[in-house]
């Protein structure tokens, strides 16, 4: 059952077929270049795409637009210190300035990060700041409980082919986005954290869905059965160096972000940094409204009735797919469904983005915008060939649910009929490529 009712409520709507064929063509067949108004179920991210809480708008109107020493930005430091066990936090505009903050410190030019998984952004910060960014997973069983895990041993191979010294920060994401948001134990943060001692390494934990993974630990890691989510959320963040945050997701807010970090001269140099990117150290880019919503948000957050209907109502629409027969990546992870791309069209060759004709085809047939984690996103790299289909906190019902198990079952009527998709503009820098590049069908 839904830990929460609404209490605004916003009118959308579901452009005729032909206009969904002439805006998906025009958009040049790449979800991100389509306009909002023209989406009917938006499930393209949750990050900052969620509801916000009557608690969360009332903390807002009391937000101090100081442009220093912001009573805003105490209580945000008291939040993160209270929930997450960090004293020392750099505030950013979102989770990619926080990205820039701390990696911009971390990494230079020839140095090697391994990561259980990287994503989008995190993978372009360590290349943009000249470093390696290496992935690290755990080779799972399909029952394993945490298949998002690092592998220590990886790490360590990769440390004695490219030196411990070249190695300045190791990352562990929870959970594993990238990795069809599958959870981390905290027996493998302990296994991380003992191997960034031995090669010396700062270890990172990015944050942005510590929550969701602290449920997960709840109900699947014997050690800590019957412990609360807030009691697990800040031991499986007491074992990391620094955090990486996007207040957008496990914040619960529309914008914001910020690092945390213990050690006193790394902090002093994020902060300096953040203050040269962000915005000075008491705002980071941030209004104070920005800065009180993530303050109420992260306490929400931890709260068992939040947490159980976020990651049940994920499961939720798992369940539905696998009713019409959609291949899915099971178990479901805590913010999102993946679906099989090559398993659901097969016909479509890896090289032709099946993934990207998927959710073309999602939106053309129900309005439902998603995204491609597969070659588009992460080109030349062996992962399974994705669309995920991320919900947005405390926003859809099981109407919406329903229409989109609804849009596959129609989507797969008609899937030997689809053809591939070739990339014919993209921007210099790859790794990013799937925000703004442009495909057509091929011939």
């Amino acid at each position: 059952m839904r830990a929460y009712r609404a209490k605004v409520v916003e009118p959308i709507h579901l452009p005729d077929r032909d206009e969904r064929e002439a805006n998906i063509e025009e958009a040049g067949y790449n979800v991100f270049n389509l306009d909002s108004e023209d989406v009917f179920i938006d499930l393209l991210t949750d990050s900052g795409t969620g509801t916000m809480s009557d608690e969360q708008w009332a903390a807002m109107m009391r937000g101090d637009e100081a442009y220093a020493g912001s009573d805003s930005f105490k209580r945000l430091q008291e939040s993160v210190a209270d929930v997450m066990g960090f004293e020392n936090i750099v505030p950013a505009h979102q989770g990619r300035g926080a990205e820039n903050v701390l990696y911009g410190v971390l990494v230079s030019e020839g140095d090697y990060v391994p990561n259980n998984t990287h994503f989008d952004t995190t993978r372009a910060h360590v290349v943009n700041n000249g470093g390696q960014p290496v992935d690290c997973p755990v080779d799972v069983a399909p029952d394993d409980p945490f298949q998002g895990n690092l592998d220590p041993e990886k790490v360590r191979e990769l440390a004695d082919e490219v030196g411990a010294e070249n190695i300045p920060a190791l990352v562990v994401t929870i959970t594993n986005n990238s990795m069809a948001g599958q959870p981390v134990s905290v027996q493998n943060l302990r296994d991380a954290r003992e191997v960034a001692d031995e090669i010396d390494a700062t270890f990172v934990i990015d944050a942005c869905r510590f929550a969701e993974n602290a449920y997960f630990v709840q109900q699947r890691e014997a050690e800590f059965e019957g412990s609360s989510v807030a009691a697990i959320a800040r031991e499986e963040l007491s074992y990391a160096d620094a955090i990486v945050m996007s207040g957008k997701k496990d914040a619960l807010s529309n914008i914001g972000g910020f690092v945390g970090v213990r050690d006193d001269e790394l902090f002093e140099h994020a902060k300096q940094r953040g203050i040269l990117y962000e915005g000075f150290s008491t705002y980071g880019g941030l209004s104070g409204r920005d800065l009180e919503a993530m303050a109420v948000g992260l306490r929400e957050a931890v709260t068992q009735p939040y947490i159980e209907s976020r990651v049940e109502q994920v499961a939720e629409l798992g369940d539905l797919l696998l009713d019409a027969d959609v291949p899915i990546y099971a178990p479901t992870g805590g913010h999102a469904v993946y679906v099989k791309a090559e398993e659901f069209l097969p016909n479509i060759p890896r090289e032709q983005f099946p993934g990207q004709v998927l959710v073309g085809e999602l939106y053309r047939e129900g309005g439902v915008r998603a995204v491609e984690l597969g070659e588009f996103a992460f080109p030349g790299e062996d992962r399974p060939q994705l669309v995920r289909l991320c919900l947005p906190r405390r926003t859809y019902f099981r109407e919406h649910l329903e229409h989109i198990a609804e849009t596959f079952e129609k989507v797969g009527e008609r899937r030997d009929e689809l053809s591939g998709l070739e990339i014919v503009w993209e921007p210099p820098m790859e790794e990013l490529r799937h925000f703004s590049a442009k495909l057509e069908p091929v011939e």
